[in-house]
């Protein structure tokens, strides 16, 4: 289970992107970036951070620690915009809070310098998951201290906005042409050679084992919680099972 911590103080919101996080106070004393499940995208976007974000830290890649993070609404009478209260008061309960990286710069791919190894294998994870949402005009990419930190994996796998058609999405191709590394000559070939390897079964459950109950309730389709779990993690593991020819072209 993620840690989990209490909100006690609402600071202020982010208002880049549709779902409009904002800066907590946890009980800890520490700041979180904060994704509400009262958000427009709803708990599949969260659902999707939890397990995107965790299986790319057992990759080796960057992702700031991600937590439970529980939410009093009470907390949105300090905010005067009506949007923001409106959209506290909906996220009561359990949200997905994200370390708050102190001094982090947003990447530009025309300001920074990859190494293509560390480039290809941002390239292939983005690849395994399906994230379309590292352009160069929106990389999702923080740098702290000159490494690179991977943040928002809301809008990944897609396959579970429709589960009676998750099948087809195993072997969809992935287009790299707007990636936010592609000008760094990601070493794809690397890449696979590398990670393929990790990325296992039990790899795979154990990651799905971090979302929470919450979030995976009332599935249709599904009789239980757990049963959503090991849906997920089937569909990664169809996704890397036979030829990988979903990597984008860039690996050539």
């Amino acid at each position: 289970m993620l840690p989990e911590v209490t909100a006690v103080r609402y600071v202020t919101p982010l208002r880049e992107g549709g779902s409009m996080p904002g800066v907590v106070e946890g009980d800890d004393l520490r700041l979180y970036l904060a994704k509400w499940v009262g958000a427009a995208q709803g708990r599949k976007a969260l659902v999707a951070e939890v397990l995107a974000g965790e299986l790319a830290r057992r990759l080796g890649l960057r992702v700031p620690e991600l937590l439970r993070l529980r939410l009093d609404p009470v907390l949105a009478r300090s905010e005067p915009d009506q949007q923001v209260q409106e959209q506290l008061r909906a996220s009561g309960g359990l949200n997905l809070g994200m370390a708050f990286l102190s001094g982090a710069l947003g990447f530009d791919p025309l300001c920074f310098e990859v190494d293509p190894v560390l480039a290809g294998r941002i390239v292939w994870f983005d690849a395994l998951i399906g994230n379309v949402d590292r352009s160069w005009r929106n990389p999702n990419l923080l740098s702290v201290g000159g490494e690179l930190w991977l943040i928002d994996h809301g809008a990944c796998l897609i396959f579970h906005h429709h589960w009676p058609g998750a099948a087809a999405w195993a072997r969809r191709p992935f287009d790299a042409g707007d990636h936010a590394l592609a000008r760094f000559a990601p070493d794809l070939a690397a890449a696979d050679r590398d990670l393929a390897p990790l990325v296992t079964e039990d790899l795979l459950r154990e990651t799905a084992a971090l979302i929470p109950d919450e979030w995976l309730l009332d599935e249709p389709g599904f009789a239980t919680p757990d049963a959503v779990r090991e849906a997920y993690a089937a569909q990664l593991a169809a996704r890397m099972a036979g030829p990988r020819d979903w990597l984008p072209e860039v690996a050539a």
